[in-house]
């Protein structure tokens, strides 16, 4: 075929030569139209606003390891857009399996998202790498009430994110008057009874069960502990889950009528805005015993790879205006004073005392703190009563 077609052009060539010239035209030729791709602009490159920091420095990704539904993804695609930093979000579904996974080596996250007495730990066995706040100075959009905790006194390793409680969700349209106590779930009713489903959180249940039983949250006698145990491995009986990521949605799709559950997962069940995809008639109640209180922070690994970058993304998301957007995607209680004060989070949300609980009811609250070697006691406890219920 090649022989064929080079033989073709030698003769057409040898006939072009031997035909006259075309006569010269008289008028000059129009111009030829320039393809479409050409006469487009050329792609706009996205306004400096500032936000991101030092750009020569930024690394083209971050991975951020964070709990199921707790950033706005149009936050990820906005910092990508205007900052041309890709962010990859992987879940993790407890501070046990934060810590565990982070002992073990990790998968070089260059963000994390710690609470309170998770943070205690992590300083204590050096896993965190101290923020350069001259990169995060919107630390200074922070509530002071959130900053220089128990957990962080020097404010050297965190910048707050959200906080919360840990309470109950309950389904009003089955239990329309319910009372506003752990009674709900370790006194169970009848109509109860199979439709509870718990925290799959170490702290967070055994502290319900002490609470429960009038021992503080982070009581550290045995018989104590031991006591709470027996009460959970008790109660299991009509727990259908036990469940830290989807316990939204099992109420929501009446699987279960009570939920231990977080603040912002609670909110979000009961409403029943389409875009939301909550049901009318769950609401959220703080027990009268009392609740966890708990702070969930950012942080940087000392594994990070991309630490740098990770600070400016924590910056960003606390820009007053990205703080808002986030919290009214997430419906937590955010510790950006600058977003509150200027009201830019929904007053839906600000107004709401379950989300924003006032003096009184905050006096009812725990924090949960590092037990130190009591820790191992937790953990066989855990284990304990995990192997007896089958789980």
């Amino acid at each position: 075929m090649k022989m064929h077609t080079l033989l073709t052009l030698v003769v057409l060539s040898l006939l072009l030569s031997a035909c006259p010239a075309p006569a010269t035209p008289t008028q000059p030729p129009a111009p030829t139209q320039a393809p479409p791709e050409a006469t487009q602009p050329p792609e706009a490159t996205p306004a400096d606003t500032g936000r991101c920091g030092d750009r020569s420095e930024l690394s083209p990704e971050l991975t951020l390891y964070n709990w199921v539904e707790y950033i706005d993804p149009d936050i990820l695609a906005q910092f990508e857009a205007e900052c041309g930093v890709k962010v990859t979000e992987v879940n993790f579904d407890s501070n046990e399996t934060l810590l565990a996974t982070l002992q073990a080596g990790g998968a070089n996250y260059d963000i994390i998202v710690p609470s309170d007495y998770m943070v205690q730990i992590m300083i204590s066995e050096n896993l965190l790498e101290p923020l350069d706040f001259s990169v995060i100075p919107n630390i200074e959009n922070i509530g002071a009430s959130h900053t220089n905790t128990y957990f962080d006194p020097e404010q050297e390793f965190t910048v707050p994110y959200f906080w919360g409680t840990s309470g109950l969700a309950v389904d009003t349209n089955v239990i329309p008057d319910p009372e506003p106590s752990w009674k709900l779930v370790f006194e169970p009713s009848e109509e109860v009874c199979g439709k509870i489903s718990m925290l799959d959180d170490q702290r967070e249940t055994i502290g319900a069960a002490l609470m429960y039983l009038g021992y503080p949250i982070n009581d550290t006698d045995p018989a104590h502990l031991e006591e709470a145990k027996n009460l959970l491995i008790e109660q299991s009986k009509c727990v259908k889950a036990y469940d830290s990521q989807s316990n939204d949605d099992l109420i929501v799709q009446e699987e279960t009528v009570i939920g231990h559950i977080w603040t912002g997962d609670a909110i979000l069940a009961g409403d029943p805005d389409p875009e939301v995809g909550g049901r009318e008639g769950i609401v959220y109640l703080i027990p009268e015993e009392g609740c966890t209180v708990w702070q969930d922070n950012l942080a940087v690994p000392v594994s990070a790879r991309n630490k740098y970058t990770a600070m400016v993304f924590i910056n960003y998301l606390h820009y007053p205006e990205i703080a808002a957007q986030n919290a009214s995607w997430v419906a937590y209680a955010s510790p950006n004073q600058a977003a509150l004060d200027a009201g830019l989070i929904d007053e839906s949300l600000t107004n709401d005392p379950n989300i924003y609980p006032d003096e009184e009811t905050f006096e009812r609250l725990q924090w949960i703190e590092d037990v130190g070697d009591a820790l191992e006691l937790y953990d066989r406890i855990w284990t304990e009563f995990k192997a007896a219920i089958g789980g």
